[in-house]
């Protein structure tokens, strides 16, 4: 069976998110087709139609949970998955997935980051990307969290720790 990665982060109306963010959950993507791997996100834009696209430029299979209808699916969403949960969305998404990977993000990524921990999944934060993936890494929040995260300054090492702790 093929590892699911999630790949969560910013929508694509956050005014934190910027292109070195952007740039790094793309080659994510890729990264996750290249060594086959499928990801699993919110289906929406931002960081998950970067990493989308990413993936299919890589090959690979993505899956998108939508808040509400497939209409929300970004292009590059190839399973378009109507969960009509809203934000509650978000524990299948890291429930299914055997890796997590948080790139900038804002309250849906912190629940995502948290609902990780809790369920005692790798969970990779991207630092230098922004938003609340930052702020916990700087303020050090949830460090001393039994099953906490583990930090990558770029996307092969956020696919090295995920497939480490997968495999």
């Amino acid at each position: 069976m093929k590892p699911l990665i999630a790949v969560c982060g910013s929508d694509e109306d956050d005014e934190n998110l910027g292109d070195k963010a952007l740039k790094i959950a793309e080659e994510i993507g890729k990264e996750i087709a290249k060594r086959g791997a499928i990801l699993i996100c919110g289906g929406r834009g931002g960081i998950m139609q970067s990493a989308c696209k990413g993936a299919k430029e890589g090959g690979g299979i993505t899956i998108g949970i939508l808040p509400f209808s497939k209409g929300e699916a970004n292009p590059y969403v190839d399973v378009a998955i109507e969960s009509g949960l809203g934000h509650f969305r978000n524990y299948i998404i890291i429930s299914s997935a055997d890796a997590v990977i948080a790139i900038c993000g804002r309250w849906g990524t912190l629940n995502e980051i948290s609902t990780s921990i809790i369920l005692g999944k790798p969970t990779i934060l991207v630092k230098g990307t922004g938003g609340v993936v930052d702020e916990i890494i700087e303020n050090k929040i949830l460090e001393n969290i039994e099953g906490r995260y583990l930090i990558a300054r770029d996307a092969k090492e956020a696919l090295d720790l995920a497939f480490r702790f997968i495999r």
